[in-house]
């Protein structure tokens, strides 16, 4: 999988799995911060990236500062994803 078709496909999960009704995909640019940014996340939408991880790329993430690496913005995630997929 390439990395850019990786993180568009990656915009598409997280609108999904957060139920982020009133963003779409071109909205979140890759290097914008899920948490302080325009997003503006929670501790709740934390836990669903982590599922979404689990589920879609069979990626556990069971340290929560390794998961503080990865949940910075759409780069990290597919940079993570293509490093660690099973």
């Amino acid at each position: 999988m390439e990395l850019e078709d990786l993180k568009s496909r990656l915009k598409l999960q997280v609108i999904e799995y957060l139920n982020l009704i009133d963003i779409k995909p071109e909205d979140i640019k890759d290097d914008e911060p899920f948490f302080g940014g325009s997003l503006d996340l929670d501790s709740i939408d934390s836990l669903e990236l982590v599922v979404l991880l689990e589920r879609e790329y069979g990626i556990k993430i069971e340290n929560p500062q390794e998961g503080r690496k990865v949940m910075i913005d759409i780069n990290h995630m597919a940079e993570y994803i293509l490093a660690n997929k099973k």
